[in-house]
């Protein structure tokens, strides 16, 4: 992979850097007086802004623009991260929360739209594998790093400010990548260098491989966000074990498939690898409230790892490859846009069932159906589409 390529996925893992400190923002939320009525809904609204505003900037980036929205939004992230020292009112902190998301959503979109360019389309599985890894990596490093400062600290605040420091990082890596960006894109063909029309984007979306990937890989994220948000009430129902040691297996395991598999996913067929993994993610979902031993509970978080570390990275490499050249970027970020939808409406739909009186082992079985929806869409994209070798 080029300079560009592995600069530009760092500038996405300080963004990832950037919110995953903020795993203990509802505690802070209650150290600084903030209601608790306030508190859920002010940690949900970054990623609401996150998700609100993805589809309103993709059509207006593109491959010229991108660098100039990233390098500003690092500059509104160093100030918004700072902030946090200061403000500890509600309306305040919903100012602070969306420019946060702001932030957040022109940062990754524009490193997107520009890292799609230096992926070879043969080496689609091995590039995504290197981006997910990545974007994994601060979720596993920053809060046991986090914890082991708070005490020499004043309160979290601080560390949300110091985090900053990576943006500062990614500021100079951007600055550096400027004339190479410039350099390395000036081959290209002009039609790929300027934003795709309203017509080019309907005309994308109607591409059944492209709209059935977006769907799969949506509904891939529902799953993955039902465990995220719910698998803490899960485990403390069943006693099944920890879950933060669930957690760590799952995102190990993920890491491990994607470091070792990397290259070996662009020698398989692409569509029958998803597949199996999601017949091996449909009976270890199903399984979860059943798993009262430790020895079966970590098991499956291990299972979990696996099918989630094949699947994702495959359904973007099969997404960039049934995208038209002009629209890889688009269709990327359009990708994270899924996972911006499943993470806001999946805690709000979950938490609405279980006041109704579902249980979380219900939520898990409705998870279970959601994949077994996306095993069907691959089986049928699988008869229709075939990606180019």
């Amino acid at each position: 992979m080029t300079f560009e390529f592995v600069a530009l996925t760092v500038v996405l893992l300080t963004a990832i850097c950037n919110v995953s400190v903020f795993y203990s923002f509802y505690h802070y939320l209650g150290a600084i007086g903030i209601p608790v009525g306030w508190r859920g809904f002010l940690v949900g609204l970054e990623p609401m802004t996150a998700f609100i505003l993805r589809l309103v900037i993709l059509p207006w980036l593109h491959v010229r623009n991108a660098l100039s929205v990233m390098l500003a939004s690092l500059f509104l992230l160093i100030a918004v991260s700072c902030s946090y020292m200061w403000v500890q009112s509600v309306p305040a902190m919903i100012v602070v929360r969306m420019l946060h998301g702001t932030a957040f959503v022109l940062l990754t979109s524009g490193a997107i739209s520009l890292v799609v360019n230096f992926i070879p389309k043969e080496k689609s599985g091995q590039g995504f594998s290197i981006i997910s890894i990545a974007t994994m990596i601060p979720y596993a490093v920053i809060p046991p790093l986090t914890e082991a400062l708070l005490p020499r600290v004043r309160n979290e605040a601080d560390l949300y400010a110091g985090v900053s420091l990576f943006a500062v990082l990614a500021i100079l890596l951007s600055l550096a990548l400027r004339g190479r960006v410039q350099e390395a894109l000036r081959g290209r063909e002009g039609v790929l260098m300027r934003r795709p029309t309203l017509g080019e984007i309907r005309e994308n979306l109607g591409l059944w491989a492209v709209s059935a990937l977006l769907a799969a890989t949506l509904l891939v994220y529902l799953a993955h966000a039902t465990l995220f948000y719910f698998m803490k009430d899960l485990a403390l129902s069943t006693g099944g074990g920890e879950v933060g040691l669930f957690f760590t297996l799952s995102m190990a395991t993920m890491i491990a498939v994607r470091a070792f598999g990397g290259i070996l996913f662009d020698r398989m067929n692409k569509l029958v690898v998803v597949q199996g993994g999601l017949l091996l993610l449909i009976p270890c979902l199903f399984a979860l409230p059943q798993a009262r031993e430790r020895l079966a509970f970590y098991a499956l978080a291990g299972l979990y790892g696996l099918c989630m570390g094949v699947i994702l990275p495959l359904l973007n490499a099969l997404l960039f490859s049934a995208s038209p050249p002009l629209m890889r970027g688009l269709n990327t970020n359009l990708g994270l846009f899924t996972m911006d939808m499943a993470y806001f409406f999946v805690p709000y739909l979950g938490g609405l069932l279980i006041a109704f009186g579902a249980d979380f082992a219900c939520l898990f079985y409705l998870a279970t159906g959601i994949v077994l929806c996306c095993l069907l869409l691959v089986v049928t994209l699988k008869r229709r589409w075939r990606p180019e070798p």
